[in-house]
């Protein structure tokens, strides 16, 4: 009996089911998403983490994130985050690649929505962690790039290709190369978004707060449209 599926990837796969019968490109982050959750969870349930409950509430504050962006998209669009704007309008456009579309949604809910996740988790309790303490969340943090890696192959084979057959020519002459290349790039913006989020918990004036908010939502968003307008 196959096991049963979390309310979090049930959620997702709904999403995604309803918006691949009509075409909407937004699934194609989104199903990315959802392999990445699966797997997320599978490492949590493997005790793959030195805190695997606070990785587990990580996991599900994060997509918190991502489904109150879509929501507000959905019913206000002005209203949502910028960088989700761009990612949501730049779906409804035919001609972008399917690796742009998946890149968009990956910067907008990692450049700006996990810093305001892991800063939602911490801000509690951080100026009481020890040293030692902090090191085992960021050590957390970092293991989920070995997830993420693990993932990147099958996004490629299962999301990628079949949209895009340079993709497939891509990897049978480079190997590894280019999933390499994009889990790095993964890689090195969560380390950026760790220093961000470190950084907010460090900051007790809420204006200064909310100006570098703004600051780190404008970083992505120029990201993002030099993923729109790029060489992919």
């Amino acid at each position: 009996m196959a096991p049963p599926t979390a309310p979090v990837v049930a959620r997702m796969q709904s999403l995604v089911s309803e918006w691949e019968k009509h075409a909407d490109r937004k699934a194609i982050f989104l199903r990315c998403y959802m392999m990445m959750t699966t797997n997320m969870l599978a490492a949590i349930k493997q005790q793959d983490f030195n805190d695997s409950a606070w990785v587990n509430r990580l996991l599900h504050r994060f997509a918190d994130y991502y489904f109150v962006a879509l929501k507000t998209y959905e019913q206000t669009p002005a209203s949502a985050p910028a960088v989700w704007q761009l990612a949501y309008n730049t779906a409804k456009n035919p001609q972008v690649t399917s690796l742009q579309h998946l890149l968009l949604g990956v910067n907008a809910h990692i450049n700006y929505d996990l810093v305001l996740t892991l800063v939602d988790l911490l801000k509690s309790k951080w100026v009481g962690l020890s040293a030692s303490q902090r090191s085992r969340r960021y050590e957390d943090y970092c293991q989920v790039n070995d997830v993420i890696g693990r993932t990147v192959d099958t996004v490629q084979d299962e999301i990628l290709e079949p949209g895009m057959p340079l993709m497939d020519l891509i990897d049978r002459l480079l190997g590894p190369i280019d999933e390499f290349m994009i889990s790095q790039l993964i890689t090195h913006w969560r380390e950026s978004v760790w220093q961000n989020a470190a950084h907010l918990l460090e900051i007790d004036n809420a204006r200064e707060q909310a100006r570098l908010i703004g600051q780190i939502e404008a970083q992505a968003l120029k990201m993002g449209k030099m993923i729109t307008g790029s060489i992919f």
